[in-house]
């Protein structure tokens, strides 16, 4: 029994042995391999020698798989950063109304807060006014609205496009003011600052202060105000408008919009005073002249024109062009029986009253305005307010300066007109009041479709098409020579040759 007992708690403590061994291992090493039952050895078998086991090979940590880096965008470039340092048409240079620095970082966090306040309670009408403002570049809306303010006065091309170039030059002037005094202080937009803040629009890719579109409206207005002053209080709220819309729609402080007025309405100053001296108010003191083979009628139109203040040319007789044919010359004589053997239809009749009446005389300047307007979209410079503005200038400046040498050739030569030199001869319209030799029509349209084909290639077959056309409604219309057009398509080449020349040098790419 003893023998029995000792059995029983011998393997009793090698169970609790086993046991604990067991737990210790649980928790101290990796499980123990499974141990196979050991088999009963046959007597007089031969035991094989254990094999040593093989030697397990190091389990090998898979290399990671090479995740690309995420990339971060590109900021979008910069708004001709160069731009400030453009050349200027009344500005010594872009820097000469530099506006002063933008506010603190408190007066910023202010404005801020006004802004988060105005996105709060944006509704429908205020999208609406910020869409229309932000249809196209600042100068844009501007140009439609004095070509409207122009036409409904019903002024002739000559005055039209004076007032639109000193529109345009004080908008370009302001617009490069503006760049000097954005990249000077390069204050970041609004959500910029405050990621919260939602804005209506993207934002444009250029720094905030002074605002553009409020210095364009600032020497548009005054401009404009000059000009009409029974409209000066339209005028200024469409400013106000258009600088509300860009506080509406969250992309500039409001510090922003009140320096970019300000320096607007600097600019227009001198453009005020360059216009005040540039001798469109100066009375005429000539006379008609009474020789034979001359211009003949009473009130001439704009007779001082040819001495008005040119912008490109040195004068108005720079590129004067040599005299027409002579009255009673043989050359003149086939011309007019050019004229006389010329089958009209309706659609030659037609196409002459739409350049007389819808795009020519008093029309001119809103036509090929029209065409800018197109062409300043389709080439998306709609977010690229100093090359749009440059456009405008440019296009304008062009149609004055060749207005201006057109009517000193004119007033030069007093040349007849076809009905003049022969009474019977009958006209699709009345001619204008004013001298045959050059066209007109030929020399603004030639100048204007100059610029733009150089500006805008993809454009050059169609506007010069267009050029060509205008001149060719005039023989159309029996009220002018074939010499007229010729003379006036070559003189309004000569000047967008001369503004393509300052363009080339103007500082911009």
């Amino acid at each position: 029994m003893k023998s029995y007992l000792h059995s029983i708690y011998s393997a009793i403590l090698l169970l609790l042995l086993a046991g604990c061994l067991a737990l210790i291992g649980c928790s101290a090493a990796p499980p123990p391999a499974t141990l196979t039952p050991p088999t009963a050895t046959p007597p007089e078998a031969t035991v094989a020698p254990t094999e040593a086991p093989p030697t397990a090979e190091p389990t090998q940590t898979p290399e990671p798989t090479p995740v690309a880096p995420t990339a971060t965008p590109e900021p979008a470039p910069q708004v001709e950063p160069n731009a400030g340092a453009w050349q200027t048409w009344v500005l010594e240079s872009g820097d000469q109304f530099r506006a002063d620095a933008p506010p603190d970082e408190a007066a910023t966090a202010a404005e801020i807060a006004a802004l988060l306040d105005m996105a709060a309670a944006r509704d429908e009408d205020d999208r609406l006014q910020i869409d229309y403002w932000n249809a196209g570049p600042p100068a844009y809306r501007w140009n439609q609205i004095a070509t409207d303010a122009l036409n409904r006065r019903g002024v002739p091309a000559p005055m039209g496009l004076r007032d639109l170039a000193l529109l345009h030059a004080a908008i370009y002037d302001a617009t490069v003011a503006a760049w000097d005094s954005k990249y000077t202080y390069n204050r970041p937009r609004p959500s910029e600052v405050e990621p919260g803040l939602a804005t209506a629009i993207a934002n444009p890719a250029s720094p905030s202060y002074p605002s553009d579109y409020a210095a364009t409206a600032g020497a548009a207005a005054a401009v404009l105000s000059w000009l009409f002053p029974d409209q000066a209080e339209a005028f200024e709220a469409q400013a106000q408008q258009a600088v509300d819309s860009r506080l509406l729609a969250g992309v500039e402080y409001p510090s922003d919009v009140e320096a970019g007025l300000a320096l607007g309405r600097q600019v227009a100053e001198l453009v005020i005073a360059r216009g005040m001296a540039d001798g469109s108010a100066d009375p005429w003191t000539g006379s008609v002249p009474t020789e034979p083979g001359h211009w003949t009628g009473e009130n001439p139109a704009l007779p001082t024109a040819g001495t008005w203040q040119t912008w490109v040319l040195t004068s108005g007789d720079q590129f004067r062009p040599s005299p027409p044919p002579a009255y009673d010359s043989d050359e003149l004589a086939a011309e007019m029986e050019e004229l006389r053997a010329f089958e009209r239809t309706p659609l030659t009749s037609a196409l002459a009253m739409f350049w007389e009446h819808g795009a020519g005389g008093r029309r001119n300047y809103w036509y090929w305005g029209e065409i800018a307007d197109r062409l300043v979209l389709e080439s998306d410079l709609d977010d690229n307010a100093p090359r749009a503005a440059r456009a405008y200038a440019l296009v304008n400046i062009a149609g004055y300066d060749a207005g201006v040498a057109c009517w000193d050739a004119k007033y030069a030569y007093w040349a007849i007109r076809p009905s003049q030199l022969d009474p019977e001869f009958q006209t699709v319209m009345p001619a204008p009041a004013h001298p045959s030799y050059p066209s007109a029509h030929s020399c603004l349209s030639a100048a204007q479709a100059g610029v733009l084909a150089h500006l805008f290639p993809t454009a050059e077959a169609q506007v010069t098409a267009l050029a060509d056309e205008a001149g060719e409604s005039r023989i159309w219309a029996g009220i002018h020579f074939r010499s007229d057009v010729e003379a006036g398509l070559a003189l309004g080449e000569d000047v967008a040759e001369a503004v393509i020349a300052h363009v080339l040098n103007d500082g911009s790419p």
